[in-house]
């Protein structure tokens, strides 16, 4: 009888120690909060999509229905309406999720970072995100995706539209919508020129 206390204080002490073995030591957790720090303008980045996407996918549709429900001299007013709304979404939205994704941050890509990374790496990780060649890259991200998406565009316009248009007029059909008129078809891909009538993706500030 006298052997089960000591086996259970044995047992106990044995929790402990596995405990401070797996616990995060405060040089892996500074070095953690170091790197979502830098990687924060991408955390925010990835936030303001998420949030813009459901605008931009609203306005898309909206598209089309705008030539072949509204008058053609009242369509370039209700245009600009709605990318007013758009835009007062995007102002209201963006923030929200920004800040959210901030916050959680820490308990979901650090927690990742801390139980797989060793503090050796960490290290390694922080001094690529500080290199100067890395944060050139970085800031030559923006440059290099969009001139990929300008010859994009380019290139493939003219396979691309004729399907769109040929898409449009097969949903149009099954749906009972009058085909567009050549000024109010939608345009081929989100980067090309819409016309006066269209109702563009908003610029969130």
């Amino acid at each position: 009888m006298q052997r089960r206390p000591l086996l259970i204080l044995t047992l106990i002490a044995a929790s402990c120690v596995a405990n401070a073995q797996t616990a995060t030591s405060p040089a892996k957790k500074e070095l953690v909060n170091k790197i979502l720090k830098l990687q924060q303008p991408g955390i925010e980045g990835m936030a303001r999509s998420m949030a813009e996407q459901p605008a931009a996918e609203l306005l898309a549709r909206a598209q089309p229905a705008l030539a072949v429900r509204v008058a053609p001299d009242k369509q370039e007013a209700v245009a600009k309406e709605i990318q007013a709304d758009a835009r007062k979404y995007v102002d209201e939205t963006v923030p929200i999720v920004r800040d959210r994704a901030i916050k959680l941050a820490p308990s979901t890509v650090g927690a990742v970072l801390e139980e797989k990374f060793t503090e050796d790496e960490l290290k390694q990780v922080v001094a690529f995100l500080e290199s100067p060649t890395y944060v050139k890259f970085q800031t030559l991200g923006g440059d290099m995706q969009r001139a990929l998406a300008d010859k994009l565009v380019a290139d493939t316009r003219a396979s691309v539209e004729p399907k769109v248009k040929a898409l449009e007029m097969s949903i149009g059909k099954r749906l009972g919508v009058p085909p567009p008129n050549a000024q109010g078809a939608a345009p081929a891909l989100p980067a090309a020129p819409a016309g006066k009538a269209a109702a563009k993706a908003p610029t969130g500030k």
